[in-house]
């Protein structure tokens, strides 16, 4: 499955970088726009699965930028407002979104409904399977590693190895099974190039480095 690209719109950053905290972890691609008019050019550029759009924004509103979309495309669009009166929801829904969320709202609400409408609308959607353990989530079906949110790059070794910790979490994970997992049986070399592999994994994990504990001897686990 390819990664999922939505486009977040929303003239308040914090909220761009709130809604993108809860998305990334979750293996989506996110393109940000603070208005409508900077959001149709990467909108009609990067051709997004889905668009969560504020209404109240400057220079042109959700409910403009709407209009303009459902001109030439039938993307799924998602509003975000604090403007929960029926009167705003039927209106935005009559425009052609495909749901509305009011805010305040709960990140596995948002995700929920953005499952939903992606289900809904594309028959083909599955959502790509996340390993998670504590602050570090992985992204089984794009090989992508988040901690707190944020991207971090592995070398294909070190994502096979911090994925046989995720996956084991709190649990020993012997440098042999890691050796033969990562490197395959037939691999000549020395457990140290384990340790090497461990060292610059933890080094990239920056202060959740100190999770990946060592187990003297036998071989290393990851304490959530």
């Amino acid at each position: 499955m390819s990664v999922r690209k939505i486009a977040v719109v929303d003239d308040e950053e914090t909220m761009r970088n709130l809604i993108k905290s809860f998305l990334v972890p979750e293996g989506y691609h996110v393109y940000e726009a603070a208005n409508g008019l900077d959001a149709l050019t990467i909108i009609r550029a990067e051709q997004p699965d889905l668009i969560l759009a504020d209404i109240m924004m400057p220079f042109m509103d959700g409910y403009a930028l709407t209009e303009e979309i459902r001109k030439t495309s039938q993307t799924p669009i998602i509003f975000l407002s604090a403007k929960g009166e029926d009167v705003d929801k039927v209106k935005g829904l009559r425009l052609g979104a495909d749901d509305y969320v009011v805010k305040p709202f709960h990140s596995e609400e948002l995700l929920a409904r953005i499952e939903t409408v992606l289900r809904r609308t594309d028959p083909h959607f599955k959502k790509g399977e996340v390993a998670k353990a504590g602050p570090v989530s992985l992204d089984l079906t794009s090989h992508r590693v988040f901690i707190e949110g944020e991207e971090i790059r592995l070398t294909i070794k070190e994502y096979k190895m911090l994925s046989l910790l995720v996956t084991n979490k709190n649990s020993l994970v012997s440098r042999e099974y890691l050796m033969e997992t990562v490197w395959g049986l037939e691999y000549s070399g020395t457990e140290r190039t384990v340790d090497t592999h461990i060292k610059t994994l933890r080094m990239k994990m920056k202060q959740h480095g100190e999770r990946i504990k060592t187990v003297w001897g036998l071989g290393y686990k990851l304490e959530v």
